[in-house]
């Protein structure tokens, strides 16, 4: 185990990733970090600065983006406490199957493939509620992010929002989502416009979708 300060880069990748979301400020929000939350953050993961992944983690309480729609991990904040690999710790998910690095408020999960998803070990895969499966991305964490900030978000989440969804996002929480009904991986459930949302915490969302997969099968 390196202590934080071994893992330190000379060339971090911050001054980068601040820059982009300085340039998609309407956005993305920055949520502030603790400096011990932070250090303490950077030495479980045992990545340096010097890759983006470990950047948001020393830099970042975490992220909100699209109002909110997007949770990105960082090293904790009031308003979004989950943290890097701390999340994974929560769910009881080895970092040796994958790391969770954000989600989103229908209970979509963002991960980096450690071989337990997926073909590609370090690209960025996305577990769909409307599918209950894992779809490969096709990139890693610093071109997924880069995408975060600057791509289209609308046309990923197509069919997923309904009017006024930008009211009910921020006054959820960064640590919750919600829960819908029907759910989105039946037929009645595929218009979030028509179905019941509830807010719920993250976990449970996570862990009810996980039973269901469990008993329906991958999709």
């Amino acid at each position: 185990m390196r202590r934080y300060t071994e893992l330190l880069s000379d060339d971090p990748a911050w001054p980068e990733i601040a820059a982009l979301a300085v340039g998609a400020s309407s956005r993305v929000t920055v949520l502030q970090r603790t400096p011990t939350n932070a250090q303490t953050c950077l030495e479980g993961l045992q990545v340096t600065t010097r890759s983006p992944l470990g950047a948001v983690a020393y830099e970042t309480g975490g992220l909100f983006v699209d109002h909110g729609w997007v949770r990105v991990l960082g090293s904790g904040h009031t308003l979004l406490v989950r943290t890097l690999g701390g999340w994974n710790h929560h769910l009881e998910i080895p970092l040796a199957q994958l790391l969770i690095v954000a989600d989103d408020v229908i209970g979509g999960v963002f991960a980096v493939n450690a071989g337990a998803i997926g073909p590609t070990p370090g690209n960025v895969y996305y577990f769909a509620p409307d599918s209950l499966a894992w779809s490969d991305l096709g990139c890693g964490y610093g071109a997924w992010l880069r995408w975060l900030f600057t791509g289209n978000l609308e046309k990923f989440y197509e069919g997923s929002r309904w009017q006024g969804w930008e009211v009910e996002v921020a006054e959820l929480g960064g640590d919750r989502a919600f829960t819908l009904y029907p759910p989105p991986w039946t037929t009645e459930g595929q218009d979030l416009a028509k179905v019941s949302r509830r807010p719920a915490p993250a976990d449970q969302v996570w862990k009810y979708q996980l039973e269901m997969l469990r008993q329906l099968g991958p999709g």
